[in-house]
């Protein structure tokens, strides 16, 4: 490595010239993003073995490194960023968000403690507070930032379980004849970080109970009613619910007013999962998404997911603040400040000890879109949402197999006459062949056993040229599977 410094370090102005080229080649990538094959199209193992088994013995130049970024790391990237990008729920970034990202790298300071850096704990407590006003909730809730929306999950099930007086903190779950067998409830749709979140707490896989949907894939309240009473007869004790806005395989909406009044009557948490949907609710005429949530315990959204903020950046708030604290405060000897007792330890709220800066990349996204350049992205989406389903409605032969709530449309190939079977042959490859021309990027999901393609709308670059590109892939894929006969076995 060339260098002028005592450290071994690059010099500053080294330094400055990689800095000044990798800023510009972003800038240049995220205009130019549509011109990659969205998916990666290496195979397992190819970038592993193109990599040196051994470390580098001296120090190498920067010029090299970024070589090897371009030849060897590049093609094995899933471009995120491109805007024909509808696989999952879109983490974009934006150039605010980024820039933010750049100056937390350089600062490097870690937020465990109030004291070890005021600015990392105010400002993420002024963004959060901001981010609530925005998506209209009342005062009352606590904020604080995560890593993913599983990790937010984690807390909220772990200050559920503290709250329920069981002293499980003290003397764990093993071996004790005295505790109950708690349950917690979700959709049948509702996400996997629930079932994990409930295996890594030790409450047992057994003991989350999926809820059936109605027709439009929302949680039946009379059978969450009827499964917690049955559990409290039979000796269970009802611990969390955890209704969903914007689920993730169609982005359905739980009520839940119904949720809370439900689960009240029980005395357990209600845990909002709204990683997805939460940041609709930033546009006027969707806020209603965000009914009843105020009555709820916890609540969870992404903004890296449909803010245009870098990964990673998950938000859980909580109205409890108390049990989350009692969950996992500890104070070892070495920590213990003279700082003000009106000062807030983050560490207090979580298991992490160190904590990145990650509220400024969202404080710099919020200052420089406002509220009305946030809801006029979101709202663009979800108008793009509704002209593809129409597309897919009026065009024979294609179905829509869930209602559009916001930006996602899931849908499939249907042709006359087939069987359930041969639609999932024909929907699996028509997907296989969309996905390996690299032009547009697509999932899918099963629907009450129907195999079911999805298109998620959600990068801040993604236009309508990119959903009627979508929109001809298929309809391509569609034509070439079924007049060369080839099915997915």
């Amino acid at each position: 490595m060339n260098s002028a410094s005592a450290t071994g370090d690059l010099s500053p102005d080294e330094f400055r010239t990689a800095a000044h080229a990798a800023v510009d080649w972003i800038a240049d990538y995220l205009e130019s993003s549509g011109q990659y094959p969205v998916r990666s199209r290496v195979a397992p193992g190819d970038v592993r073995a193109a990599l040196p088994a051994v470390p580098p013995q001296h120090g190498e130049s920067l010029d090299s490194m970024l070589r090897d970024f371009h030849s060897t790391i590049m093609p094995g990237i899933t471009h995120w960023n491109h805007p024909a990008f509808f696989a999952y729920f879109a983490n974009s970034a934006s150039y605010p968000g980024i820039l933010g990202e750049l100056l937390t790298a350089g600062l490097n300071a870690n937020g465990m403690l109030w004291v070890t850096s005021p600015a990392v704990t105010e400002l993420e407590e002024v963004t959060l507070d901001w981010l609530r006003q925005l998506m209209g909730l009342g005062d009352g809730w606590f904020g604080q930032i995560t890593d993913t929306a599983s990790i937010s999950t984690f807390y909220a099930l772990a200050a559920a379980r503290e709250r329920a007086g069981l002293d499980i903190r003290t003397k764990g779950m093993a071996a004790r004849t005295d505790l109950p067998r708690l349950r917690v409830y979700c959709s049948e749709h509702a996400h996997s970080s629930i079932d994990k979140a409930v295996m890594a707490l030790g409450l047992g896989h057994e003991n989350l109970v999926k809820i059936p949907a109605d027709e439009q894939f929302r949680l039946r309240p009379h059978a969450l009613a009827a499964a917690m009473a049955a559990d409290e007869a039979a000796g269970f004790v009802p611990l969390a619910v955890v209704p969903c806005v914007g689920t993730t395989s169609t982005t359905s909406i739980d009520p839940v007013v119904d949720v809370v009044r439900i689960a009240r009557e029980h005395h357990c948490w209600v845990h909002v999962d709204a990683a997805y949907g939460g940041v609709a609710a930033i546009v006027p005429e969707l806020q209603y998404l965000m009914d009843g949530v105020d009555g709820a315990d916890s609540l969870v959204v992404n903004p890296h997911k449909w803010l245009f903020t870098p990964m990673d950046c998950s938000v859980f708030y909580t109205r409890d603040a108390r049990a989350l604290k009692q969950a996992f405060t500890l104070l070892p000897e070495y920590l213990v400040t003279s700082t003000s007792t009106e000062a807030t330890n983050l560490m207090d709220y979580g298991i992490q000890l160190g904590r990145r800066f990650r509220a400024l990349k969202l404080w710099m996204v919020l200052r420089a879109f406002g509220r009305d350049g946030l809801a006029e992205r979101i709202r663009f989406h979800c108008e793009l949402a509704r002209e593809f389903a129409g597309m897919v409605h009026f065009e024979g032969g294609w179905e829509l197999t869930a209602p559009v709530t916001l930006s996602l449309v899931c849908f499939r190939r249907a042709p006359e006459g087939a069987n359930e079977e041969a639609i999932a042959r024909l929907n699996a490859a028509i997907m296989e062949r969309v996905n390996a021309r690299g032009r547009v990027y697509l999932s899918h999901t099963k629907l009450a056993s129907r195999y079911t393609l999805r298109l998620a709308i959600g990068n801040i670059r993604t236009d309508r040229e990119h959903i009627e590109l979508a929109w001809r892939e298929l309809r391509e894929a569609a034509q070439f599977v079924e007049t060369s006969g080839e099915r997915r076995e």
